[in-house]
């Protein structure tokens, strides 16, 4: 087996072939918006040495539940997607998350990094509509990542509509392929429980649904055509009602 290291700085020391990427271990962290510290505290103190350098997501550790029930047996994928121990499991099948599923909150602890053109995106969006600025984070029914929760960029809760901007970045696999996939399921998700989303599919970005507004980039025009979705999905009353120009008048 041909020893590999990545850039994340893990792998093996005497490599014989270098990656210009993260290993997977530390992409699925990104994705998920953890930490590999976070990842630490939770596995046992005995298997902490191991996972400190471990790039494979299939490997196997024990973990100590977040909320104090049983320590149990994980690869570092479930760790990181599933809802935990077998009481967390049961918990999160329970009634109390129906109940929640569809209601948008405020994750103070949640680990988002926001460009520069999602910043953009908001300013623009936000002087067409009143946005909350409360929530960003909503609950549903089904875990993601390992929450009963989801994070769109954009959360507009009197439509229950979610807005993202999606781009390939700087490497031009993100949000393509696999990432497409995960992209896929958050809108599935958010459907389940009464949400729309509309994406921006920037950048060469192929639309994801009848809610995409492709274009080549954020553009007032862009902008203007998630406005368009908006009274096509919710109707004129309910976004006339958010008009930013109808609070001047």
């Amino acid at each position: 087996m041909t020893a590999v290291a990545f850039a994340c700085g893990h792998g093996a020391v005497d490599a014989a072939l270098r990656l210009r990427r993260a290993c997977p271990v530390c992409m699925l962290i990104a994705e998920t918006h953890r930490s590999r510290s976070e990842l630490l505290g939770r596995v046992v103190p005995l298997e902490r040495a191991a996972l400190a350098i471990e790039t494979r997501i299939g490997a196997t550790y024990t973990w100590r539940c977040t909320r104090g029930h049983d320590r149990y047996e994980a690869s570092i994928r479930e760790a990181l997607t599933g809802t935990g121990c077998r009481k967390c499991r049961a918990n999160a099948a329970g009634p109390s998350v129906r109940r929640e599923a569809g209601v948008p909150f405020m994750n103070p602890g949640l680990r988002t990094r926001t460009s520069m053109t999602e910043q953009r995106l908001k300013t623009l969006l936000g002087e067409r509509i009143r946005l909350q600025h409360r929530v960003n984070a909503v609950h549903v029914a089904r875990p993601f990542y390992g929450r009963l929760e989801v994070w769109p960029d954009i959360v507009i809760p009197e439509l229950r509509v979610a807005v993202e901007y999606d781009s390939p970045g700087r490497s031009g696999g993100a949000h393509r392929g696999l990432k497409a996939g995960s992209d896929l399921e958050k809108d599935d998700l958010l459907r389940e429980v009464g949400w729309d989303v509309i994406r921006i599919r920037s950048e060469g970005l192929e639309a994801l649904g009848p809610n995409s507004v492709v274009c080549r980039g954020l553009t007032v025009a862009a902008v203007d055509e998630v406005v368009v979705l908006l009274r096509r999905l919710r109707g004129d009353d309910a976004v006339d009602a958010l008009l930013v120009r109808a609070e001047a008048s």
